[in-house]
C-alpha cells in the first residue's frame, strides 16, 4: 500500500514544475535523474528512468523506506505514470541505496530485475535467511582491536537494512562484457570492482556516455570496504578499475550520487591522487608508532564518527582496505598480539 491510495491524498502531489524538479531533473534524450531520498549523509540516491519502445527502464530505484515510495508516487504522478509503466529495471550494484526497492517495484510493476550474479550473491549472503554477515563482521572487527560496544552497534545497524530491501527481488543476470539495449542505444557492460564486488558501469560508445553508478562520482570519494567472506586487495581492484575507466572516452557521465558530470577523467585523476595521499599518510602514523586498524580508524576519521554506527561500520572497513593494499605493496607489516593486530611501516 502507498501513502496515495484515495483523493484526498492524491491532492497533495505535486502539481507544478518548480514541485517536481525538488526530485526530478530532466535530461537528454528524454532521461530523467530522479532524487531519491536515503536517511543518511548522502541525501539521496540516483534513480534514471529511461523511455523504451514500450515503458521504461529504471536504473537504482533506491532504498525502500516510506518516504522513497512517497517520492515514487508522487514522481509517477506528476509525469503521468504508473508502476505498470516501468518494463525493466536495472541494478549497478548491491548496496541497499540502489538496491533496496528492487523487489517493491517489481512486485508492483511486474519488471525484471537484472544485476551481475557476483552483486546479487553479495546481496543474498547480507540478507538472505541464512545470512551470517553481522556475526563474521564482528569477529574481523574484534581482530582489529574494535571495543565490544563498537561491534555490537554495528551488528544492531546491520539488521535495519532488512525491512529496507525487502522482498528481495527475482533476478535475471548480466554480467560485463554483454551489450544491452537502453533507451535505444547499445550499451557495454564494464566490470567495476573495489567499491561493490559485481558493480557494473554502463558505456554508451557513439554519446560516449557512462552510467557509472558508485565509481566515480562528483564531491564525494566511493568507499572501498574489505568484506568478510571476500578474498582479495579491494583498494587494488577500485585503482585498477579506474586505469580502466579512464581509457574511455566519456563527454556525459551519470553517477550514483550528485549529478551528472563531464569531466570523467578529471575527476578519476583526483580519486587516485586522494587515494596516494590516504596511503603515504597512513604509512608517516605507523612510522611514530604501531596501530590497530581501530586505533588508525579513529586517528583518520575522529569525531566525524560522533558515534554513528553506519559510519563508523564504513570508515572501519574503509581503513582496512588500505592496510591490506599497503602490506601486500610491503609498505607496512602486521604482527598478532594476544589475538588483535598491530600495524607497523616497514623502514627501508
Amino acid at each position: 500500500m502507498t501513502m496515495f491510495d484515495n483523493k484526498d491524498e492524491l491532492s497533495s502531489l505535486p502539481h507544478t514544475k518548480e514541485e517536481a524538479s525538488i526530485h526530478t531533473v530532466s535530461l537528454q534524450e528524454e532521461w530523467l535523474q530522479v532524487k531519491v531520498p536515503v536517511p543518511f549523509s548522502l541525501k539521496w540516491v540516483n534513480s534514471y528512468l529511461i523511455p523504451e519502445e514500450h515503458g521504461y527502464t529504471l536504473i537504482d530505484p533506491g532504498l525502500r523506506t516510506d518516504e522513497a515510495i512517497q517520492v515514487w508516487d508522487k514522481v509517477l504522478h506528476y509525469h503521468g505514470l504508473e508502476w505498470h509503466n516501468i518494463s525493466r529495471i536495472i541494478l549497478t550494484h548491491q548496496h541497499p541505496d540502489h538496491y533496496g526497492l528492487a523487489g517493491y517495484v517489481q512486485e508492483k510493476s511486474g519488471a525484471p530485475v537484472f544485476m551481475s550474479r557476483r552483486a546479487h550473491d553479495y546481496a543474498i549472503r547480507l540478507w538472505g535467511k541464512e545470512s551470517q554477515f553481522a556475526e563474521q563482521l564482528q569477529a574481523l572487527y574484534a581482530m582489529h582491536g574494535m571495543p565490544t560496544q563498537h561491534r555490537e552497534a554495528i551488528a544492531l545497524n546491520l539488521e535495519t537494512f532488512v525491512d529496507m530491501v525487502s522482498p528481495q527481488p527475482e533476478v535475471t543476470y548480466f554480467e560485463a562484457g554483454d551489450q544491452i539495449m537502453i533507451g535505444g542505444m547499445s550499451w557495454l557492460l564494464l566490470d567495476a570492482p573495489g567499491h561493490a564486488n559485481g558493480q557494473l558501469c554502463f558505456y554508451q560508445k557513439e554519446r560516449k556516455w557512462m552510467v557509472c553508478g558508485d565509481q566515480v562520482m562528483p564531491h564525494i570519494t566511493p568507499n572501498v570496504s574489505i568484506v568478510p567472506g571476500e578474498d582479495g586487495d579491494p583498494l587494488d581492484a577500485f585503482l585498477g578499475s579506474l586505469q580502466e575507466l579512464a581509457n574511455y572516452e566519456v563527454q556525459l557521465a551519470f553517477p550514483g550520487h550528485r549529478d551528472p558530470f563531464s569531466d570523467f577523467q578529471g575527476r578519476i585523476l583526483e580519486l587516485q591522487q586522494h587515494h596516494i595521499r590516504r596511503l603515504d599518510k597512513m604509512v608517516r602514523m605507523l612510522e611514530e608508532e604501531p596501530l590497530t586498524a581501530f586505533g588508525m580508524c579513529e586517528a583518520l576519521f575522529g569525531n566525524r564518527l560522533n558515534g554513528n554506527a553506519h559510519q563508523l561500520r564504513f570508515a572501519m572497513s574503509e581503513t582496512l582496505a588500505h592496510l591490506v593494499y599497503l602490506e601486500r605493496q610491503a609498505r607496512i607489516s602486521s604482527d598478532e598480539r594476544e589475538g588483535i593486530y598491530y600495524y607497523s611501516a616497514i623502514i627501508a
